[in-house]
């Protein structure tokens, strides 16, 4: 019996490449289950799976982007007196976040951190800050519960550890030989793991500067509130039984943590999701977003006849892009992107999901 599932209501939809990649991936040694998401897609290992592993861990099976997530927050701004051209005139006064002072109260010594000058930034690819709005609210009493309100505007953020993870990977990777796995309680893996951990401590930190950054330069109230964080590159383990089970994400959101959000490309919306059903089934994982479906190198000889250097920083729901990286903007083009509603959907029909409430974005920051 095959130890692969993918979950995916449209199996035609999904790139043959990437479920090859899983297919070779679940033969290894010590696979026990494997899924594939709905976003899943190719890369040097596959991106949007989950890959369960009894007595040996594979570092590069989640990357070089060690504790990569998304973290939303609550903000002072209104709703009703948000002033998008504000916002944008703001933020596109930044010449460098480096600019703008960490603060001196976090609770943790960010001269301590491995992260350098590079602590407090968004980074590159598909990384992002983004003011959002409620579109649809399908769940008041969760929604609530969570502390989320209608009448403010929130700010998601995804980013990672910076150049930590693909540090700690490489090492890895030249101390240990870790791409043909690394034996559970041996010194490799414990000292692997350790690290693995202060990269997610560290990403989530990231995140939260970030928003400090962003919070301060559009004159915000910069004593936030971090609501949901979910970590998508990452190895945890889970107990079964009288054994223990290692469940690497690659591109993968837990959906054994509560309420995750799952955002699409800028151009679409985000999904705030209550996980449900056979966690094992994925496991114990969701879609992190839209999934890639163009090579970065096409997007641009695809799209420069479609849009101006100005349209392509507008979105369909009359949403602004800050990006002053032109080549970037047309490889994060809404287009490279699949469909979320599809991603959602598949989830639906798989019974791993139960929507709360959508959110629009209002203004996308990348570096």
């Amino acid at each position: 019996m095959s130890n692969l599932t993918i979950i995916s209501s449209q199996k035609n939809w999904l790139e043959q490449d990437a479920v090859i990649q899983l297919e070779k991936l679940s033969t290894l040694p010590g696979v026990v289950r494997v899924a594939g998401l709905p976003d899943l897609h190719p890369g040097k290992t596959p991106v949007g799976c989950s890959i369960i592993t009894e007595d040996i861990i594979y570092p590069h099976l989640i990357g070089n982007d060690i504790g990569c997530g998304m973290s939303i927050y609550n903000t002072s701004i209104e709703k009703r007196k948000v002033k998008a051209d504000k916002l944008i005139k703001k933020l596109e006064s930044i010449t460098s976040f480096k600019e703008i002072e960490l603060p001196d109260d976090l609770g943790a010594d960010l001269t301590s951190s491995p992260l350098g000058q590079s602590l407090g930034t968004i980074g590159g690819g598909n990384h992002f800050a983004e003011f959002q709005e409620v579109n649809e609210i399908l769940d008041e009493d969760l929604f609530k519960s969570l502390g989320f309100d209608k009448g403010q505007i929130t700010l998601l953020v995804h980013s990672g550890s910076r150049g930590l993870g693909q540090a700690i990977l490489d090492e890895s990777i030249r101390l240990y030989e870790a791409q043909k796995g690394l034996s559970v309680g041996s010194d490799e893996a414990r000292d692997y793991l350790s690290r693995h951990d202060e990269a997610v401590k560290w990403a989530l930190i990231n995140r939260d500067m970030i928003t400090y950054r962003i919070l301060k330069v559009v004159g915000a109230n910069t004593e936030y509130e971090r609501l949901l964080d979910s970590c998508h590159n990452s190895i945890t383990i889970k107990e079964q039984g009288q054994s223990q089970a290692y469940i690497h994400r690659k591109g993968a959101t837990p959906s054994d943590i509560g309420a995750v959000v799952i955002p699409g490309s800028r151009g679409s919306l985000t999904y705030l999701v209550k996980p449900k059903g056979n966690a094992e089934e994925s496991c114990y994982s969701l879609a992190h977003g839209a999934g890639r479906k163009w090579e970065r190198s096409l997007c641009k000889a695809r799209l420069q006849g479609k849009y101006t250097r100005e349209s392509i920083k507008s979105t369909v729901f009359k949403g602004r892009v800050i990006c002053n990286d032109y080549n970037l903007l047309f490889e994060e083009a809404p287009e490279a992107y699949k469909n979320i509603n599809t991603v959602i959907q598949s989830l639906l029909d798989f019974g791993l999901i139960d929507i709360i409430a959508t959110f629009k974005p209002i203004l996308t920051y990348k570096a």
